[in-house]
């Protein structure tokens, strides 16, 4: 029951391994995005980017991480009563379920999904040596307190401008992002697809990549397996596909009839209540921040020199 506990409720989410208690400054990015392409609406979610003391950083959504008071009242009282309870209806959920790993000082960046093995959530990632092709401008601007400069890129099938802040002495930034001689402050694509700004930061002493529901239910999916990014984007879309395609092998009828604890239905209804959230929630994003596959500086700037010539 606890593996079950574990895969519905949380491994979608819980994509960090176990590892030793480090320190970090953590800066809070608003992101502002358009999930649907033939949609005007905007959604927003606070993101965060962790720059660690053992160089390297985290990027990922703070919903998870957000509600752990809450997920911690909750998981002692039900200790306490000695009755699960459908912790679902407590939590939020969040609007990207991956991590962005980026090890200093190289920044080579890790992308971290989780897929399902079973019962069991495992992460997958693919590595880039991402060199981003920054042309920094003179102009400057105030935003907020901090003191700013433009330079802008291309990435991802789209035109970036970015404004960094060299009072932050880190060459990072929200999402895959960095290089530039200081923080980004904000960053968003010539049609405001996506746009991050920071909103502030702290320092935190005893830090975690992963929240405290995550740790306590130990869904972390245990060190990613590197694949290329061809064989990442397969795995992973299959998995958006049919997430329950490795689970319902294991779910016979027997099982699938038994009372679910904590509810009026049986496990056979959970499951299939997960599962639409978790369509839905894939659904919900039809316009990634990358519209194409990255490429390289080199080629870039054979394609750019190319285009010159015509």
């Amino acid at each position: 029951m606890k593996n079950i506990f574990s895969i519905v409720f949380i491994a979608v989410f819980a994509i960090a391994n176990a590892q030793e208690k480090e320190s970090s400054n953590r800066f809070f990015y608003e992101l502002t995005f358009k999930p649907k392409k033939d949609s005007a609406k905007l959604d927003k979610v606070i993101t965060v980017l962790d720059i660690t003391d053992k160089n390297r950083s985290v990027y990922q959504d703070y919903t998870v991480i957000s509600q752990d008071s809450i997920m911690k009242v909750e998981m002692e009282a039900m200790q306490k009563a000695g009755a699960f309870k459908d912790l679902s209806k407590s939590l939020k959920t969040p609007k990207f379920s991956a991590r962005i790993h980026k090890f200093y000082p190289g920044m080579k960046v890790e992308y971290v999904d989780k897929v399902a093995n079973g019962m069991t959530p495992v992460n997958i990632a693919y590595t880039e040596d991402l060199k981003l092709n920054w042309k920094i401008s003179n102009e400057k601007q105030k935003i907020g307190e901090y003191n700013t400069q433009k330079a802008t890129t291309e990435y991802g099938g789209r035109t970036w401008t970015a404004w960094f802040s060299s009072d932050l002495p880190f060459q990072d930034g929200p999402y895959k992002f960095s290089g530039l001689p200081g923080l980004i402050v904000k960053i968003e694509d010539a049609d405001k697809n996506y746009s991050w700004i920071l909103q502030g930061n702290k320092k935190i002493k005893d830090y975690s990549e992963f929240s405290y529901i995550e740790g306590l239910m130990q869904a972390t999916g245990g060190k990613p397996k590197e694949l290329t990014k061809e064989k990442f984007d397969k795995t992973f879309n299959d998995f958006k596909k049919d997430p329950f395609a490795s689970v319902r092998p294991m779910m016979n009828q027997e099982m699938m009839s038994k009372p679910m604890p904590g509810t009026d239905g049986t496990i056979g209804d959970m499951i299939r209540k997960q599962e639409k959230m978790y369509k839905d929630f894939y659904n919900a994003n039809d316009n990634p921040i990358e519209k194409t596959k990255s490429v390289d500086v080199g080629v870039v700037e054979k394609v750019g020199r190319a285009a010159d010539k015509k």
